[in-house]
């Protein structure tokens, strides 16, 4: 299995009254969009949408956060392939859940891109509101180090 290139960059975009958007190639032509933390949507190419299903499917059954962890990312997934002019249909309740009406910020984190109602993306990444120090130190354990 070849692993998708790290995504990275932010992106804006709009979402037109169909709830067609223009979608970065770095993504391949069809790819998986589903719920995310902190208001997103997720978006993963199709090799880091198996790695990660891979992991949800380890998850015990016996473990009700697990259950509820693994509903939140697949009720909300759904398979999305790019048109001919490069856009992407996302689909009426994902953009209800992310708050997404007409501008969107597509940013890439790693692994996934994420999909962000300019509004909210606008309020969450205000770097006046966020101290990198403290949170690179918060973040130390996890094996990343500055």
């Amino acid at each position: 299995m070849v692993l998708s290139k790290g995504l990275k960059g932010e992106y804006n975009h709009t979402v037109d009254a169909k709830g067609r958007m223009k979608m970065r190639e770095q993504l391949g032509m069809s790819f998986v969009v589903t719920r995310g933390t902190d208001g997103c949507l997720f978006a993963y190419p199709n090799d880091e949408w198996e790695i990660f299903e891979g992991k949800l499917r380890q998850l015990p059954m016996t473990n009700e956060n697990a259950r509820n962890f693994k509903r939140f990312f697949l009720a909300g997934a759904t398979d999305c392939e790019v048109d001919n002019q490069g856009r992407i249909l996302l689909p009426a309740n994902l953009r209800k859940v992310a708050d997404i009406t007409k501008d969107v910020v597509i940013v890439g984190v790693g692994e996934r891109a994420e999909i962000w109602s300019k509004d909210k993306w606008e309020e969450k990444n205000n770097i006046d509101d966020i101290n990198f120090d403290e949170l690179a130190m918060s973040i130390e354990d996890l094996g990343i180090v500055i």
